[in-house]
């Protein structure tokens, strides 16, 4: 793609999530959501495979749906209440149409069926703009309207993602996917609290993007797509997959990582809301999460499996690992030490 090209949309992404994080009114966070979506459209086909353009013709389609769904919303509310205010949305209607429309924007259950594919047909770095920047607008609006919302329905919502994302994760093999799955599981986690503690979602969202940008800058760098082209990756760069087996760890949420403190917190806030059977089945449908990267750990390191591969053991190349990446992996895995500070902090 051209340089200048690829500035454009980049520019038009930060200028969208801008818009809509900084936005009081309805129409101009609307707007930058649009922006958004535009700007990624030619960075999701730019490869002109047809993998590439089925997913974007995807992503368009459930965007402007979710995009139609924000501005009903709106226009509802505004005609009950004479509000264009996004934290003056108090009419039911335009709550539960809202919620649904972000979750639209998100993947989150029973919205998920675009993003696997989506993920599927991008490239490694555009997945990563998926999984990660597209997805700061919609929670940055969720963040915003969370007092008005019903925390019934977003609770449920969250439980089937948690349930869905690890559920779906386990007979995969494209690693796109997995972590398509893995990305609706952790929104399941942020969904459950943002109506108690809002503070505590974008917690779990900095962190969550803080080791999937882990994850994806490493799979990029060993040109790893698949699970079959993963258990030989390890004679390329040991080091680099070293890391990302713990950055993988470390988004199953196992302790004494950094994932571990975002399902920490959410547990102990749920304890304080009195759901005790809320916290202990996330917990639970955790593990079906935690059942995936642990063979993708298993996959990543240099424990062979049990069987043979008909594919070619990579060339062991002496390139220096990027400053960038040894930063994010040591931040993506030992920041718990730090929960103190990041605590007093939400």
């Amino acid at each position: 793609m051209n340089p200048q090209a690829k500035l454009i949309f980049v520019t038009s992404l930060l200028l969208g999530t801008t818009m809509t994080i900084s936005s009081n009114h309805w129409i101009t966070a609307w707007a930058g959501l649009e922006i958004n979506t535009l700007a990624i459209l030619p960075l999701i086909s730019k490869s002109h495979h047809p993998r590439a353009i089925e997913a974007a013709t995807k992503y368009f389609i459930t965007q402007a749906a979710a995009s139609a769904l924000v501005l009903f919303s709106s226009m509802t509310n505004a005609w009950y209440t004479g509000q264009w205010d996004i934290t003056q949305l108090t009419h039911p209607t335009s709550c539960i149409i809202l919620t649904s429309a972000l979750a639209m924007k998100l993947g989150l259950v029973p919205f998920h069926f675009w993003f696997p594919e989506v993920l599927q047909g991008s490239q490694l770095i555009t997945g990563l703009l998926l999984s990660t920047a597209m997805k700061l607008p919609p929670i940055s609006l969720l963040f915003m309207t969370s007092p008005s919302l019903n925390p019934t329905l977003l609770t449920c919502m969250a439980i089937l993602s948690t349930a869905l994302g690890g559920w779906m994760g386990l007979n995969q093999t494209q690693i796109r996917k997995i972590l398509a799955f893995s990305s609706i599981s952790h929104l399941g986690w942020m969904t459950i609290i943002i109506s108690y503690n809002p503070k505590l979602t974008l917690l779990n969202f900095y962190l969550y993007t803080l080791m999937t940008m882990t994850v994806f800058l490493a799979l990029n760098t060993t040109k790893t797509s698949k699970l079959s082209t993963l258990m030989t990756a390890w004679t390329k760069t040991p080091a680099l997959n070293a890391m990302l087996l713990l950055a993988l760890l470390s988004l199953a949420g196992l302790p004494p990582l950094t994932g571990f403190l975002p399902k920490w917190l959410i547990i102990q806030e749920l304890t304080k809301q009195n759901m005790i059977l809320m916290a202990v089945l996330m917990s639970l449908l955790s593990l079906l999460g935690l059942f995936f990267y642990l063979r993708l750990s298993y996959c990543s390191t240099i424990t062979l499996p049990p069987h043979t591969t008909n594919h070619i053991k990579q060339w062991h190349t002496n390139k220096p690992t990027r400053t960038s990446m040894a930063i994010l992996a040591t931040l993506s895995t030992l920041l718990l030490p730090m929960s103190p500070l990041i605590t007093t902090t939400i």
